[in-house]
This record gives structure tokens, C-alpha cells and sequence, in this order.
């Protein structure tokens, strides 16, 4: 995605309104406006902003910038009006790759919504094939593309690393056997065309691929693909993996 092809505020406000009225309706949709004006304007208070610092533990620990808490209000209101920007708590993390029971070095990782990138530096940590992250907004983009080339860390197994800035539901998924993770990334709408996105690659080529969705919102998208089933429910997420699993593993 060029910078001039990035998501403009007003196509974002017009595309939220259109997502809106169809899920909630015409006078549904008016009355979560003042809720979404102060949500913003909530966020921007010094006191949400010292708040978003607590996260910063893992910045300190590596020399980089994934902490929410210097997001501009551009992309704060970007992300209110697609996704909100919350980095991943690493315990959560990698307590929810355990639950994979996989050989890593066999699968891509993508995350999907990459952010500041923090996700894909913990990654890091595994022998994966290769790690893969898509974003949407640039600044955020840029920011990651920054930590990758800073990163440093003894634990680190994996050295192929790709940001890429792209809208997720237009990403071609690469043939290799996969571990895609969401952190409820995107619309109820945009999150059934990735999934079905994903399902038409499997066809074409399949193998084994496992979903890991934290902060599920619209689970129903996952439990509603009949290639997928929920394997493991934890406090904050569900991991679903596909129909491969009955067969021999790779």
C-alpha cells in the first residue's frame, strides 16, 4: 500500500457508518456516534494515556516501541473506526502458542492487524518457517518495520520476518502449512472474507492451518466455518484448527 493509498479519515467515517447501518440500522447506528466521539475523546485523557503505559514493560525489556500509549489521534480514531491498537500481553501469548502442540519450524506464522509489531518479534522466539505480518494504517506499519530492524534478543529463533501494509482481506496466504493469529483484528464483515479468503487457499492447496483469535468478538464468524473447529477455549481466546488435523500430521 503506497502512503497515498492509505486509509483516508473520511472514507474510514463513511465505511464505519455503511458497516454500522447494516448491523445496527439507520437509528441504531446515529446513537453509537456520541458513543464513539467519547470513546475517543476518553482515550485522549492524560489519565487513559498513563493508563496505556502500562504495557510499555516489553519495550523497556527490548529497545523497541509497541506500547499503545504514543499512538497519534489519527491513528487512535483509524483504529476506533477499523480496529483499536492494543498490543498483545506476551505471558498471554506465548501461554496460547503452548496450547499448539506443533512442530514450528513446519509452519508460516501470520498476524493479521501486525500493528507496532510486537506480536511478530515474540514470534520471533519460535522456529518458524517465516513470520508474516499485515497492517493497514502506515504509521503503524512504518513503527513495525522499525522494531524488526532493532530487535535484538538471545531467544531469538526465527529470522525471516516480513511486515507488509496492506488491507488483510485482499492477502493472498502463502502454501505453506500456517498459524494465523487475530486479535480481533477486524468487522464482523471483514473478518468472514478473510476466513473465507483463507478457506478458498486451503482448497487450492491444502495442509494443516491453525487459527488463534484473541478477544473474540465475533466468534460466531469461526464457529460458523464448517472447515474449522474450535479445538481450545481459554479466558480471552478460542483456537480453531482445520479438518487436516484427522489425517496423519506432516
Amino acid at each position: 500500500m503506497t502512503e497515498s493509498a492509505k486509509p483516508a479519515l473520511f472514507g474510514s467515517i463513511v465505511g464505519w457508518w455503511r458497516r454500522e447501518r447494516v448491523h445496527r440500522g439507520y437509528f441504531g447506528s446515529l446513537g453509537r456516534l456520541p458513543v464513539l466521539a467519547w470513546e475517543f475523546v476518553r482515550d485522549s485523557l492524560p489519565s487513559r494515556r498513563q493508563q496505556r503505559y502500562g504495557d510499555v514493560d516489553y519495550d523497556w525489556d527490548y529497545r523497541v516501541d509497541t506500547t499503545a500509549a504514543t499512538v497519534d489521534w489519527r491513528n487512535r480514531l483509524l483504529g476506533l473506526l477499523h480496529s483499536p491498537y492494543q498490543p498483545t500481553d506476551p505471558a498471554l501469548f506465548h501461554g496460547l502458542l503452548a496450547e499448539l502442540k506443533i512442530d514450528f519450524r513446519k509452519f508460516v506464522f501470520v498476524d493479521i492487524g501486525s500493528g507496532k509489531g510486537r506480536v511478530l518479534l515474540m514470534a520471533a522466539e519460535y522456529p518458524f518457517r517465516r513470520i508474516i505480518g499485515i497492517e493497514l494504517l502506515p504509521a503503524l506499519h512504518r513503527i513495525a518495520e522499525e522494531n524488526i530492524r532493532k530487535y535484538k534478543s538471545a531467544s531469538r529463533q526465527c529470522f525471516e520476518i516480513e511486515a507488509l501494509c496492506d488491507d488483510a482481506r485482499e492477502f493472498r496466504f502463502p502454501p505453506d502449512p500456517l498459524v494465523v493469529y487475530l486479535f480481533n483484528p477486524l468487522p464482523e464483515a471483514g473478518l468472514r472474507e478473510l476466513l473465507s479468503n483463507l478457506e478458498g487457499s486451503l482448497q487450492q492447496t491444502p495442509r494443516p492451518v491453525y487459527v488463534i483469535y484473541h478477544n473474540p468478538l465475533h466468534e460466531a464468524a469461526v464457529a460458523g466455518c464448517k472447515w474449522l473447529t474450535i479445538q481450545k477455549r481459554t479466558a480471552s481466546a478460542i483456537i480453531a484448527g482445520n479438518r487436516w488435523e484427522r489425517t496423519p500430521k506432516i
